[in-house]
């Protein structure tokens, strides 16, 4: 009978932590989606108070915005292991990030409406996406801990690399929409706002992203060490997964809706446009920022993961050479998210 009553404390005390754990992180995707918004919004109404260029705000902040999900999480992580550990939630989110925009978001917006390339997308912003993406794989596969640790790494002067590289990126962008200024949407839908307003929205936004940041690794992380130990497989493996796909959506849901909605209403090169500059900015921002503060170690998984995205990543390329991404190459690029997805599954339980 004791015996009984311990088992059944036991999986009541297991029950509520996996219960902890799913509630944190979704309650984590939540304050990320809704405080990143609310920063957005509130830093371009204080950037247009200040006289800044609409230009400045749509190039910087509101490109940087959606990938400040990526961010918060990547950053806890890399300072939740800074005492030692693997940041498999780091490094999975940005790359499960990158494949989830492609195959999964872009995938998604193509099934709406089919998307025309244009000639100068093919000459500039795609082989700049691919280059920063095959950056990032080098510095992951090539320069990282693996002869000392039999670890794979971003290390802390790689991430001061990819730092430096955004803002070589911010600067180029600025220089070919003054250039190019006919290829450039303004968007002067930046709302007003008084000076109070904007200020404590500002705070509430960074404050409320810190805080889905922290939430998200803490249930992401939670659940991954309670499956992994109920399945009895790897750590690293099951963090890695849990990094891959739930946290990988998850922080990828501001893309997701916008290139949704704008493939909708036909505005089908925002969509395409939103999914490139999210990827560049995860790999060189998010990756940058978090590997700066403590560098991001993880397992030898990560190679698979790496290559799947570089492959995604030019397959993009090679279907935008056509001058059209139509539904078929949206059904192809599910189709892959879904293999790929498979694949992490069957590795995590083998």
């Amino acid at each position: 009978m004791v015996d009984l009553l311990n088992k059944w404390i036991s999986n009541w005390h297991v029950g509520l932590q996996i219960a902890m754990f799913v509630v944190g992180l979704a309650l984590g995707v939540f304050c990320l989606v809704k405080f990143c918004d609310m920063f957005v919004d509130s830093s371009s109404a204080i950037a247009k108070k200040l006289k800044i260029s609409p230009l400045i705000i749509g190039l910087t902040i509101v490109a940087m915005g959606t990938s400040l999900p990526e961010l918060a999480v990547s950053v806890s992580d890399s300072i939740s292991n800074i005492g030692g550990g693997n940041s498999n939630v780091a490094i999975g989110n940005v790359v499960g990030s990158n494949i989830c925009n492609i195959l999964l978001v872009l995938g998604f917006s193509l099934v709406f409406t089919p998307i025309v390339v244009k000639k100068s997308v093919c000459k500039r912003e795609m082989p700049i996406l691919l280059g920063v993406t095959a950056i990032t794989a080098i510095f992951v596969c090539l320069f990282g801990l693996g002869s000392v640790t039999g670890n794979f790494a971003i290390t802390r002067w790689e991430g001061i690399i990819l730092v430096v590289l955004i803002f070589v990126y911010i600067g180029y962008l600025v220089f070919m929409a003054k250039r190019h200024p006919e290829e450039l949407d303004e968007a002067d839908d930046v709302k007003d706002m008084p000076w109070w307003k904007a200020i404590l929205f500002v705070l509430l936004g960074a404050a409320g992203i810190i805080l889905g940041g922290q939430f998200v690794v803490f249930g992401a992380k939670g659940l991954a060490l309670q499956g992994a130990d109920a399945l009895n497989v790897d750590h690293d493996l099951a963090e890695s997964l849990v990094g891959l796909t739930i946290v990988a959506v998850g922080t990828s849901l501001p893309e997701l809706v916008t290139s949704t909605i704008a493939a909708k209403k036909g505005q089908n090169e925002l969509a395409l446009g939103n999914v490139i500059g999210s990827n560049i900015f995860n790999s060189l921002f998010v990756l940058g920022i978090s590997s700066t503060v403590n560098p991001l170690t993880t397992g030898s998984q990560v190679l698979v993961d790496v290559f799947v995205m570089l492959g995604v990543t030019a397959m993009l390329f090679v279907f935008s050479l056509s001058g059209k991404l139509r539904k078929a190459h949206g059904w192809v690029l599910l189709g892959c998210y879904l293999v790929y997805l498979t694949y992490l599954i069957v590795r995590t339980l083998i």
